[in-house]
């Protein structure tokens, strides 16, 4: 059934004024998760137990990330030619013009791979968009290690990239933030949010905890969203 909600106005004199965005990457920009992509192409054995031991919450989403990325069997040759395939929104660029010609900046944050998001926005025009995520290192030939200088101890899901914390800091900087995502690791981070744009599994999630939302799924809309949030004006969800 949908339900009314008030999408927040601007208080200042330009539509602009006091907003910033925030999107996830794995799932919400690209189509697929990259970080699972690269486990079931060169993920060694025992990838599979640490992610079935996060999903249980026997660990944090950091700890199950470098176990996971220790056991990647792959040259940085073979990297890029799978990160190469790797495909986004084909209206993620419009969103990004779009919000621009706002004033409105729109960062990468996300609890992924910083040379995997970077590589393959880079591939579609968009190498200049700010990332935040994990840090990952070339450690031999065909080794690897993740590192997550974004990572806090006070973080409630244990992840490499504490989102609530990276919100916080532009709230503090612009005012408000729109928050856009689609899964788990979005959760904590959108009930602190301004206003979500949610799809797949945070849309249940948003519903749920009566968080300010609405639903998009692909860029194209979120698009049209972006400009009724920025207007303070009514969308129906």
């Amino acid at each position: 059934m949908n339900k009314r909600i008030q999408i927040f106005p601007s208080s200042a004199g330009t539509a602009s004024a006091g907003w910033m965005v925030q999107s996830d990457f794995d799932g919400t920009i690209s189509l697929l998760d990259v970080t699972d992509t690269l486990l079931n192409r060169f993920g060694k054995p025992g990838w599979q137990e640490l992610e079935d031991a996060w999903e249980r919450g026997d660990i944090g989403s950091r700890e199950c990330m470098k176990g996971q990325v220790a056991l990647l069997d792959m040259s940085e040759a073979e990297l890029q030619n799978h990160l190469d395939g790797i495909e986004i929104d084909e209206h993620f660029a419009g969103f990004v013009a779009e919000a621009r010609l706002h004033g409105i900046k729109v960062q990468v944050v996300s609890d992924g791979i910083d040379y995997a998001i970077r590589h393959v926005l880079a591939r579609h025009g968009l190498g200049d968009l700010e990332v935040i995520a994990n840090h990952l290192v070339q450690t031999g030939e065909r080794s690897w290690r993740l590192d997550s200088p974004w990572a806090s101890n006070r973080c409630a899901r244990a992840s490499g990239n504490c989102k609530c914390e990276r919100l916080a800091e532009q709230q503090a900087v612009h005012g408000r933030v729109l928050y856009i995502g689609d899964s788990t690791s979005d959760f904590c981070v959108s009930g602190k949010a301004d206003f979500v744009l949610a799809k797949y599994k945070l849309i249940d999630y948003c519903e749920s905890q009566g968080i300010a939302h609405a639903r998009f799924e692909h860029f194209a809309q979120a698009t049209q969203l972006l400009e009724q949030v920025l207007l303070g004006m009514e969308q129906t969800a």
